[in-house]
C-alpha cells in the first residue's frame, strides 16, 4: 500500500517504522529539517520537508487529484494541520484519511469526523484515561487494556514470594479455581517469553499476561497479590491538562464516593478547573513539594498519577509518590526510552499515550475490515486484536482444536451475540463471532488469514 504520514513525532515515527518494515510504500511529511534528516537516516521511507496542511507540500508527497494513495495518516501535534491535511487528501481521492485530535471536543461525537470527511478521528487521551482507571482499580496490574468495550481486558501481574500460585502449574490453578474464567496468554521470565502450557509452573518474578472478564479480574488479582484487593477510594492527580481532567471525570463518574484531587502549579488553570469540576478538589501548588503532598495525605491515596506534559517530571513525581507510600503510582510518559527506563525505578506502572494512538492508527491501516481495537504490548512484542468471523469463512463450524494455529497464537475470547466465552478446544466457530486474538511476533496476519478475515 502507498501511505502518506504527516508528522514525524513519536507517533508518526512509530507508525512509519512499523509499516515500512512490513514493506509498504511510505512517504512522511515533516516540517522540521532536523527531524526529517534523522528519519531518512534511520528508516526506509521517503521524506518531504514542509507543512502538511499545504496542498503544494502534499502534492510533493504524491497527493493530488486522482492519486493512488491508499491512506493518509495525520498525526502532528496541531489539530488544524491534521484536519486540513485529511480534508485535502479526501478531495484528491485518497481512499482513507485518519486524523489525530488533541482537542477531545472533536471526538465527543462521531459527527465531526463525518462532517469533515475524515474516516477516523482519535483522541488518545480517552483511551489512556481508561487504561489508567483500570490500572488504579486493578491495583496489582502493571499493564491493562480493555477488550469488548470494557467487558473484558488484558492484564499483567507479577508473581511475588507471597503469591498463592507460586510453585503451582496452570493445571493446578485451574483445578483449584474451577469458576475462574481467564486465559494466561504469555509469561515473561528472565527476559525471555513463553506461551505457557498446562504444565507451566509459576516462579517468583514471572510477569504473567492474562485475558479476563472485567468482573473476574479481581479474583485473578488475588492469585498474585491477595493483600491488594482494597477498593478505589482516594486518587491524587498531578497535572490539570486534558488527560488529568478527563481521568478525574471518569473516576468521579465510575466510583461513588471517591475522593479525587487535582494538583497543578498554574493558578489561573486551578481557578477555572475548580469552577468546572464540582466533585473534584483542585489544589494550586507544586507536585514535588513534599510538605504539600504529605499535608494532602499522599500516604493514604490508592492512586497517585502524574499526567503533566513533561515526561521527566512525571517520572520524578511517580518515584516521589512511591517513596511517600502512595499505594500505587502511575506515570504518563510519551518517549519510548523513558518507558523502558521506568522499569528500573520504583514506579508501579507507565502509560504512553503515543503507544495508544499508534495502536489505533495501525489497526485501521493494517486491518481496516476488522471489528475491534488493536492493543500493542511492546515489551513482549505481542498484539491483541478483535476480529469478526465472516459467514463464508472456511473456519465456520470448525472446532478450535482443529484450526492448527501456530504456537504463539491464542484465541483468548469469543463474543457470540451478547455472550462472551472463554473458549475451549471443543468450541466450534460461527459466522459473526468476534474473536480476540493474542499473537506474538509477526503472527497476527497469519492468524487473520487462517480465520478468513479480510485485510
Amino acid at each position: 500500500m502507498k501511505i502518506v504520514i504527516v508528522g514525524a513525532g513519536n507517533v508518526g515515527y512509530t507508525i512509519a517504522r512499523s509499516l515500512s518494515q512490513e514493506g509498504h510504500d511510505i512517504v512522511v511529511v515533516e516540517r522540521s529539517q532536523d527531524v526529517a534528516a534523522r528519519l531518512e537516516d534511520e528508516l526506509d521511507v521517503a521524506v518531504v520537508v514542509g507543512n502538511g496542511a499545504r496542498p503544494p507540500v502534499l502534492e510533493r508527497a504524491g497527493i493530488s487529484e486522482g492519486c493512488d494513495v491508499d491512506f493518509l495518516v495525520a498525526c502532528t501535534d496541531h489539530d488544524e494541520v491534521n484536519i486540513m491535511a485529511c480534508w485535502v487528501a479526501k478531495r484528491c481521492g485518497v481512499k482513507r484519511a485518519i486524523s489525530r485530535a488533541r482537542g477531545m471536543e472533536y471526538t465527543d461525537t462521531p459527527q465531526w469526523a463525518s462532517f469533515l470527511g475524515i474516516d477516523v478521528m482519535n483522541s488518545p487521551e480517552r483511551s489512556v484515561a481508561r487504561d489508567i482507571e483500570d490500572l488504579l482499580a486493578v491495583n496489582a496490574a502493571v499493564h491493562a487494556s480493555e477488550l469488548f468495550d470494557g467487558k473484558a481486558g488484558s492484564y499483567a501481574f507479577r508473581v511475588e514470594s507471597t503469591s498463592p500460585i507460586l510453585g503451582k502449574s496452570l493445571i493446578d490453578v485451574g483445578r483449584e479455581n474451577p469458576g475462574l474464567s481467564s486465559v494466561m496468554v504469555y509469561v515473561e521470565r528472565d527476559g525471555k517469553g513463553i506461551v505457557p502450557s498446562g504444565e507451566w509452573v509459576a516462579q517468583e518474578g514471572d510477569l504473567c499476561f492474562l485475558v479476563s472478564f472485567r468482573d473476574m479480574v479481581f479474583k485473578v488479582q488475588e492469585l498474585f497479590h491477595p493483600a491488594k484487593g482494597r477498593g478505589l477510594r482516594r486518587v491524587m492527580i498531578v497535572g490539570g491538562g486534558k488527560l488529568g481532567v478527563h481521568l478525574a471525570r471518569r473516576l468521579v463518574k465510575s466510583y461513588r464516593g471517591i475522593e479525587v484531587k487535582i494538583l497543578d502549579r498554574n493558578r489561573e488553570k486551578c481557578v477555572r478547573l475548580a469552577e468546572e469540576l464540582q466533585d473534584v478538589r483542585v489544589l494550586w501548588g507544586d507536585g514535588t513539594d513534599e510538605k504539600l503532598l504529605k499535608h494532602e495525605g499522599i500516604q493514604d491515596v490508592d492512586g497517585f498519577v502524574a499526567t503533566t506534559d513533561n515526561d521527566e517530571l512525571n517520572m520524578i513525581l511517580a518515584t516521589l509518590g512511591s517513596r511517600m507510600k502512595a499505594r500505587k503510582t502511575v506515570a504518563v510518559v510519551r518517549k519510548e526510552v523513558y518507558s523502558r527506563l521506568a522499569e528500573s525505578l520504583p514506579i508501579d506502572a507507565v502509560v504512553n499515550p503515543n503507544d495508544s494512538l499508534a495502536s489505533v492508527i495501525l489497526r485501521h491501516v493494517r486491518y481496516p475490515e476488522t471489528a475491534g481495537s488493536l492493543s500493542l504490548i511492546d515489551r513482549i512484542g505481542a498484539e491483541m486484536l478483535e476480529v469478526s468471523i465472516p459467514g463464508d469463512s472456511s473456519v465456520v463450524g470448525v472446532k478450535l482444536k482443529d484450526l492448527n494455529m501456530p504456537k504463539g497464537i491464542i484465541l483468548a475470547m469469543v463474543k457470540r451475540g451478547e455472550a462472551i466465552i472463554v473458549p475451549g478446544g471443543e468450541l466450534a466457530l460461527c459466522g459473526g463471532d468476534v474473536v480476540s486474538i493474542f499473537a506474538t511476533g509477526d503472527l497476527l496476519p497469519r492468524a487473520i488469514r487462517i480465520l478468513g478475515v479480510s485485510q
